[in-house]
């Protein structure tokens, strides 16, 4: 059907040609548009209708139309919206999801564009009624009810006790304060939303500029807030324990109902199972769901037939008992995952065809009317590689998983994979203010299910040797996501196996052993996007793996031959050559380009035959998707988030963040240890299910976050604050503490410093040779910062590098650092003064405690210039800074007078005469100052002025751990 200049309402002329908001108001059967400062404003008398257009990542545009109706509109008005709502939907192409909104009982997705409520307000224009001024909100005392968990349903109710139950939370704003009753049934969640409405009413109708007050039920004794609370009911009363009686029967659990639409009347579609086949695209349906009603258009039905089926729909819930009920408008090849869940059997639809052909109907349209389309075009698919969003100069170890055991890897070999086996890698890097983990396990194609077991139990272990503070992932081969390839830099697949598990397989299923050797026929596939991210795959020596857009490396014994596709750039063959350096390195090889091939090539590759010669095009990212877990049942539950937020992580739950090429499993930190434990089986759940239908795949990516310690690649989807992870107590105590006190960030941490030296050189890629490739003889050298290098200096040979440093000790925090055998290491004093040498030319400022007082600051200035004849430190970077010495004199006034002084070699554990009773994290603090001075280069108050990573160093340096 297509859309004709009549059919379009003047007012809708440009609608949805960009993302964002616009809404509409029925005027006297007219749309009259909204000006933006009034959106999120509702009238109970009025009808309104809604276009959200939303800008997806692959350049289309996505438009829902909702149309709303006031508990007071005509059902003239409430006629014209949905009219009207068909006529928008028409001419953007009948391709938009459409719904129907009732004032109280609002889908979520709708409530997730005016977060954190809808506050409708008395008045109307058909109605009669007069459209209420803002500013007399504050001067009535108003009792709202808030439901919901990740939405919040406001409902005014009467000002009376009996309003009040122990189910709900209930707001009652006064023209001076604003009080939140919390039932005893509610949740903690509901609790938390509902403070997010406190928050609205306190900057909508009062300026910011009120009281607010929490109110438990059930808790009232000796509180002031809870007296005047209950004061303004008359007094306290007990609340009867009943539930309340408005809940509506659930009418979600009727069967499924397909109906025909056919004159005006529906008529039921007999079959034994809901199948695709059963829609006709030239007449419309509707699907019955109990709470919910689709009204499916066949795409060549006409307008008229359309407003036909939408007013039968609403007359099938025009009962008492369907007031709750949505309807949604669903047109065909556009169906929501809601309608395709409903049938046994649903096809795999060619939707971005009909899309683009909608699409380039309607443009044509509005430019014959000279409006801007361009925003209504599919723009072209984003050229830019995508961004792997993490600090690529960290510390890397990779072990080989064999049987139940893992072995560290050299660094010549931790870039080097092999298809039959299992790895465990653990990524260290720099953080806002501490070190990040990344811990994963990567499953090659042939490697057996004991060992895949085996290295998830191994990870786990690292990760609980951690305390949980790392990122936990799970990957498989060929599935890898952008943050591996960038953290590996190199990295060769290789087929075969070198595990023991892989050798078994072999053996009893009397298989072949295809494990690679370097005097074998071996093809590989390379591919990547510029030297710190590149891959060679080894794939079978056929002519049928070679593809145009790829080149290749072949080789057999000491032949070696390249082959560059006519679809590959030049950037492409400059990675052949520096990964021939890690294959076979020293051996000429042949160049070949497409087209040109030698018949020695051919030869090697049993022949010529037909392979692909198609552009290969890397799929943009798609939108992401939250989804709540919900645990109360046998079965995992997921309820999706539209419009998320980081306010919409609660710390008691579980979340999981759907990216389609990967998937982010959120875990809170008040979620109980059992379902902490289940996080992976808990991300498997969700890709066998496929809940979006997408046919997701069951080897994509898992990454296991927990609550503060979310990565860079995670938080880049929210707007986010890290502050608020920080905050303590569950999620209403952090809200109740933000809304009361307006604090939003209680803990302020140090920042780390940048590595300004000892990372990974970043060379421009003219400048780049072959010659500049990553030999074992030649590695770059990993991101450390500048205290740590300066300390390393002193331990290891600076002729020797090795990437892998040794896998920490489960029960210390801060390892040893290993010293190779043939360096004879120097003494501690003089890698203690290189440590404190590169402290004094940070010169980092470290901010005083704010309660320290007058009295002592006047000591301290008197005192400075004492102190800083004494010490160096201090005289060469901090003599300025009046806090640092105040601290410095209070240190050393409670660390010699408060505790007992023994001999360093009583406080070690290897002392044959140990002191008992000694706290062993605080174990410094024994010593005397001048036994303390020898031992780290400087006194105990300067020490405790360090940030504590620094300490951690220098006691690391010292051997106190």
């Amino acid at each position: 059907m297509s859309a004709s200049r009549k059919d379009m309402d003047p007012a809708f002329h440009g609608a949805g040609t960009k993302a964002g908001m616009e809404v509409w108001r029925i005027e006297n059967f007219a749309v009259v548009p909204i000006p933006k400062s009034f959106h999120g404003k509702f009238f109970t008398g009025d009808s309104y209708v809604i276009l959200k257009t939303s800008s997806l990542k692959n350049g289309a545009l996505h438009h829902d139309i909702h149309y709303w109706l006031g508990k007071d509109t005509t059902q003239d008005e409430a006629a014209t919206a949905a009219i009207k709502t068909i006529e928008l939907d028409t001419v953007l192409g009948g391709r938009a999801v459409q719904y129907r909104e009732v004032q109280g009982n609002e889908t979520k997705k709708f409530l997730s564009y005016f977060r954190p409520c809808i506050i409708p307000q008395q008045g109307g224009v058909a109605s009669g009624f007069r459209h209420a001024d803002v500013n007399e909100h504050e001067h009535e005392t108003r009792l709202y009810l808030c439901k919901g968990k990740h939405v919040v349903h406001i409902k005014e109710v009467p000002f009376v006790r009996s309003s009040l139950n122990h189910d709900g939370i209930f707001i009652l704003d006064t023209r001076s304060k604003i009080f939140q009753f919390n039932g005893s049934n509610s949740t903690i969640q509901e609790r938390a939303k509902a403070l997010e409405v406190v928050q609205h009413i306190k900057d909508t109708f009062h300026d910011g500029k009120c009281e607010v007050a929490a109110i438990e039920d059930g808790k009232l004794m000796a509180d002031a807030d809870a007296g005047e609370f209950w004061g303004l009911f008359g007094g306290f009363a007990p609340l009867p324990r009943k539930v309340s009686s408005e809940e509506a029967r659930d009418v979600d659990t009727i069967s499924v109902k397909l109906l025909c639409v056919e004159n005006g009347q529906p008529t039921p579609v007999d079959a034994d199972s809901l199948t695709r086949e059963l829609l006709n695209t030239n007449k419309c349906y509707l699907l019955d769901c109990g709470i919910e009603v689709c009204v499916w258009i066949g795409r060549n039905t006409s307008l008229e037939e359309r407003k036909i089926a939408s007013a039968a729909a609403e007359e099938l819930i025009s009962g008492p008992d369907r007031q709750k009920c949505h309807v949604i408008r669903v047109v065909e090849g556009f169906e929501t995952v809601m309608f395709r869940s409903k049938f046994d059997t649903w096809p795999q639809t060619a939707g971005a065809a009909a899309s683009e052909d909608g699409r380039v109907k309607v443009a044509a349209l509005l430019k014959r009317q000279g409006l801007n389309v361009e925003g209504l075009t599919k723009s072209d698919t984003s050229k830019e590689e995508p961004q792997p969003y993490i600090d690529c100069t960290g510390d890397l170890q990779v072990w080989h998983v064999n049987g139940d055991e893992k072995v560290l890897l050299a660094s010549s070999d931790q870039t080097k994979f092999y298809s039959g086996n299992c790895y465990i890698f653990q990524y260290t890097y720099s953080g806002e203010d501490k070190e990040e983990y990344l811990i994963g396990t990567w499953f090659g194609t042939k490697s057996v299910e004991d060992e895949r077991a085996s290295a998830i139990s191994l990870s786990g272990k690292m990760v609980e040797a951690l305390k949980s503070q790392a990122v936990q992932t799970r990957l498989y081969e060929g599935k890898e996501p952008i943050q591996f390839f960038s953290i590996f830099q190199i990295f060769i697949v290789f087929k075969g196996g070198l595990s023991s598990g892989y050798k078994r397989f072999i053996t009893e299923n009397s298989t072949a052993d295809e494990t690679y050797s370097e005097d074998g026929l071996a093809l590989f596939r390379v591919q990547g996007s510029g030297p710190d991210n590149m891959q060679a795959i080894q794939v079978e020596p056929v002519a049928s793996s070679l593809n145009s857009s790829y080149c290749y490396i072949l080789h057999n014994d000491t032949t070696v031959f390249t082959w560059s596709g006519s679809l590959t750039t030049s950037e492409d063959q400059d990675l052949v050559e520096r990964l021939l350096d890690q294959i076979k390195p020293n051996i000429q090889y042949k160049p070949q380009k497409e087209g040109t091939e030698t018949e020695q090539f051919w030869g090697l590759l049993g022949g010529r035959c037909d392979y692909s010669n198609q552009k290969i095009v890397k799929e943009p990212e798609n939108d992401p998707h939250l989804f709540y877990c919900d645990f109360s049942k046998d079965n995992l539950k997921v309820t999706e988030i539209f419009n998320f937020t980081q306010d919409d992580l609660m710390t008691e739950d579980v979340y999981i963040l759907d990216c389609h090429s990967d998937i982010f499993v959120w875990i809170g930190q008040k979620v109980d240890t059992k379902i902490r434990s289940q996080a992976l089986k808990i991300g498997e759940e969700f890709l066998e299910h496929d809940f979006l239908l997408e046919k997701i795949s069951r080897e994509t990516s898992i990454f296991i976050v927990t609550e503060g310690n979310e990565p860079p690649f995670f938080t880049r989807f929210f707007t986010w604050d890290s502050a608020k992870s920080a905050m303590h107590g569950n999620s209403y105590q952090r809200k109740l503490a933000i809304v009361k006190t307006g604090v939003t960030r209680p803990i302020e941490k140090p920042k780390r410093r940048v590595p300004t030296s000892g990372g990974r050189s970043v060379t421009d890629k003219s400048q780049r040779s072959r010659s500049m490739s990553f030999s074992p003889d030649n590695v770059r050298a990993r991101g450390r910062s500048p205290a740590f290098s300066a300390l390393a200096a002193n331990f290891e040979n600076p002729n020797s590098r090795n990437l892998s440093t040794p896998p920490p000790a489960v029960t210390r925090l801060y390892p040893k650092s290993t010293i190779p055998d043939s360096v004879k290491p120097v003494p501690r004093s003089a890698a203690i003064a290189a440590l404190t040498a590169s402290f004094e030319s940070a010169k980092e400022s470290v901010e005083s405690k704010s309660s320290r007082g007058d009295v002592k600051s006047k000591v301290a200035q008197e005192s400075m210039e004492a102190n800083s004849n004494e010490n160096p430190i201090s005289a060469s970077g901090r003599n300025d800074d009046l806090t640092i010495k105040e601290e410095m004199n209070e240190g050393e006034d409670e660390d010699d007078g408060g505790l007992p002084i023994f001999p360093y070699e009583h406080l070690t554990t290897s002392s044959s005469d140990p002191v008992t009773d000694i706290d062993i994290t605080k174990r410094e603090a024994y010593l005397s100052s001048v036994e303390f001075k020898e031992k780290f280069g400087m006194k105990k108050s300067a020490f405790y002025d360090l940030p504590k990573w620094k300490q951690n160093k220098l006691k690391m340096a010292v051997h106190l751990f």
